[in-house]
């Protein structure tokens, strides 16, 4: 079992950075692929940033060359920082972990979820 936290949600102007953090807890977090989705009101769960247990990422085209993910296994901590955030950014932020390992899109191949951070960006 993998418990996971998120922290660092909140309202910013766009322009503005934000960092996400995502704790875990329980089995050996470096086994893990973890990945960061979000939902917006009214909206599918879609697919931000992953990174795999080795450190590959991966990104959405959308968020791409704005948004870096990392993690420090030591701390059993991944990270998502966000710059140039903009309206449509706007979204409950979660992060998962994945024991396939890899640095997958794919939402049913995680097995462990957050509870979620809201990020809102305003105009």
């Amino acid at each position: 079992q993998v418990q996971l936290v998120e922290s660092g949600g909140g309202l910013v102007q766009a322009g503005g950075s934000l960092r996400l953090s995502c704790a875990g807890s329980g089995r050996t977090f470096s086994n893990y692929g973890m990945g960061w989705f979000r939902q917006a009101p009214g909206k599918e769960r879609e697919f931000v940033s992953a990174i795999s247990w080795s450190g590959h990422t991966y990104y959405a085209d959308s968020v791409k060359g704005r948004f870096t993910i990392s993690r420090d296994n030591a701390k059993n901590t991944v990270y998502l920082q966000m710059n140039s955030l903009k309206p449509e950014d706007t979204a409950v932020y979660f992060c998962a972990a994945s024991s396939l390992r890899g640095a997958t899109s794919q939402r049913g191949l995680y097995d462990y979820w957050g509870q979620g951070t809201q990020v809102t960006v305003s105009a």
